[in-house]
C-alpha cells in the first residue's frame, strides 16, 4: 500500500482527532435549562447553537457575550459539542497569592479565601438570608460603623439576660432615693 493510500485512509481520523478540542469565543447564554446553554464560535465563522455547558458541581455563572471557551466534541463530531470552560479575562481578578481562591463578577464584587485564614468580602450590599437563624460562633464580633435591627437585641440570653427594650423601659422610668439636687443613691430599679 502507498503512502499515499494511507494517508487518505487517515486523513478523517486525523480530521477527528483534530475537533476533539477547540477554543473559541461565546455569544450567547440560556440560564434557564437544566444545563446552561451556549451558543459559541470556534473556528473563524462556525457557529454552535444550544452547546451544553459542563459547570462543576455548586458553581454557576452566566458569562458576558466575548467570553472564552474550551470545548469538546465528543468523537470529533460538532453535532456533540461540550463547552468544558467558560471564562473571561476582561474581569479576572489579578494578583492572588499562591493558594488563595476567589469568586468574582464584572461590577467589582469578591470573595476571597485569602492566605493566613481570612474570607473577605467586597461588595455594596451584603444580604445574608436564613430561615431559622444566622449564628456566629467566635468570642468577638466587631463593626467599624453603626449597628441596626429591626427587632430586639437581647444579652447574656443563656442566663436569662435582657433586650435592650427592657432596659431602655428601666432608665427611662427610674428613680433615685434621697433626690435633692445633690448626689444621689443608686437606683432603685434593677436593670
Amino acid at each position: 500500500m502507498s503512502m499515499q493510500a494511507v494517508q487518505r485512509i487517515l486523513a478523517p481520523i486525523k480530521r477527528r482527532l483534530q475537533l476533539i478540542l477547540s477554543r473559541g469565543v461565546g455569544h450567547l447564554s440560556n440560564a434557564d435549562t437544566e444545563l446552561q446553554e451556549l451558543q459559541i464560535e470556534l473556528l473563524s465563522g462556525e457557529v454552535l447553537d444550544g452547546v451544553e455547558h459542563m459547570e462543576p458541581y455548586g458553581y454557576t455563572s452566566n458569562p458576558h457575550p466575548g467570553h472564552e471557551v474550551v470545548a469538546a466534541s465528543l468523537a470529533g463530531k460538532r453535532s456533540h459539542t461540550v463547552c468544558l470552560v467558560a471564562a473571561d479575562r476582561r474581569y479576572r481578578l489579578k494578583g492572588l497569592k499562591n493558594g488563595e481562591v476567589a469568586l468574582y463578577t464584572d461590577e467589582g464584587d469578591t470573595v476571597i479565601l485569602k492566605r493566613g485564614r481570612v474570607i473577605e468580602f467586597n461588595t455594596q450590599t451584603l444580604l445574608i438570608k436564613a430561615s431559622t437563624k444566622v449564628r456566629f460562633e467566635t468570642p468577638l464580633v466587631e463593626a467599624t460603623g453603626q449597628i441596626k435591627a429591626d427587632g430586639d437585641i437581647t444579652d447574656q440570653v443563656p442566663s436569662g439576660g435582657k433586650s435592650m427594650a427592657s432596659m431602655r423601659a428601666t432608665y427611662n422610668s427610674h428613680t433615685h432615693p434621697g433626690d435633692s439636687g445633690g448626689t444621689t443613691g443608686t437606683p432603685n430599679q434593677v436593670i
